[in-house]
């Protein structure tokens, strides 16, 4: 197993190759991710996350590099996950968002990572969280994080991201789409890219009543801005990029900054539970158990809420 202290060390240098060993490290999955976290821990939280999703075709991609350029232009240093759907030969990401953002890779103060969803579902790889914290210990100032591109489902990124921006475009049917619930409610700014196109001005419509009428609660409350850009051109990029910033003032200055980092790592802790209760639950059914039970409660001899818990108790027995 590499030296992981020396790995963290050369990736707070600037070392790519190192990021990228790190990033494959909690990729992979095993016990070394444990102690690398470990060995994260006290560099990271200093980023700001940022969330992209929409659905496909609305320009995920481009306006990600356009932001990255602007980002560039103003000193800071950023990293990008970009989810791609997985192979289905490999199970690997197709690779597709890191092809289109190949203008920054000779670029040092930026770093771009494909991940594979690998059926994880959410717009978001399960590895996701604990990338972050390689490139947030690595020194990025900014993170990127853009979503597969999977439609209402895809609202994962919200748990991740100190701000989340939702992207739609006009003749797709976005503007309705943003009315129904789990889209409308995640975004902390909006982005109607290809604003060029016709239709551009009734989709912001759409989306501006849409939040005149969501509007609920009491204390102060953001109001999502509505940015018309054109990605591929950079055209509002600037003030896409001065909206996700004046979003982060908000925050702080009201103390939802801190806030959103613990609701992160709630969703953090809860995600590496989950994912260990599930291994002991593998390791149950791999055994004569689980069929036992899918027989008794098939022929009405058992419910599943007891059979749950007979899984969930013989998984306590196996682990210990």
């Amino acid at each position: 197993m590499p030296d992981l202290s020396d790995l963290v060390s050369r990736a707070r240098e600037g070392s790519p190759r190192a990021v990228a060993q790190l990033v494959s490290m909690v990729e992979d999955g095993g016990p070394a991710v444990r102690e690398l976290a470990a060995e994260l821990a006290p560099h990271a939280g200093h980023a700001l996350v940022v969330g992209l999703t929409g659905s496909p075709g609305v320009g995920k991609s481009t306006t990600t590099s356009a932001l990255v350029g602007e980002l560039r232009r103003s000193g800071r240093r950023v990293g990008v996950l970009a989810v791609d759907p997985s192979s289905p030969f490999t199970g690997g990401a197709l690779l597709g968002d890191r092809v289109r953002m190949a203008e920054h890779a000779t670029d040092p103060g930026v770093f771009i990572r494909s991940m594979a969803t690998r059926g994880h579902l959410g717009g978001l790889s399960a590895a996701a969280p604990q990338a972050l914290r390689v490139l947030d210990a690595a020194g990025c100032d900014v993170v990127l994080v853009e979503t597969v591109g999977v439609g209402q489902s895809e609202v994962e990124v919200v748990a991740l991201a100190d701000t989340t921006v939702v992207l739609l475009a006009p003749g797709m049917g976005d503007g309705i789409q943003a009315t129904k619930a789990g889209i409308l409610e995640i975004a902390d700014v909006f982005g109607v890219n290809k604003a060029d196109r016709e239709g551009a001005e009734a989709t912001v419509r759409e989306i501006e009543n849409a939040m005149a009428m969501g509007r609920r609660g009491t204390g102060p409350q953001w109001r999502a801005p509505v940015v018309r850009t054109v990605a591929s051109a950079g055209r509002g990029i600037d003030e896409l990029l001065a909206a996700i910033d004046a979003h982060r003032a908000w925050m702080d200055a009201h103390g939802r900054g801190d806030e959103g980092r613990r609701r992160r790592a709630r969703a953090e802790i809860e995600a590496i539970a989950l994912a260990d209760l599930r291994a002991q639950l593998r390791a149950v059914s791999g055994s004569a158990a689980l069929d036992t039970l899918a027989g008794e409660v098939a022929t009405g001899g058992l419910d599943p809420f007891v059979a749950a818990d007979r899984l969930r108790s013989a998984a306590e027995v196996d682990g210990g």
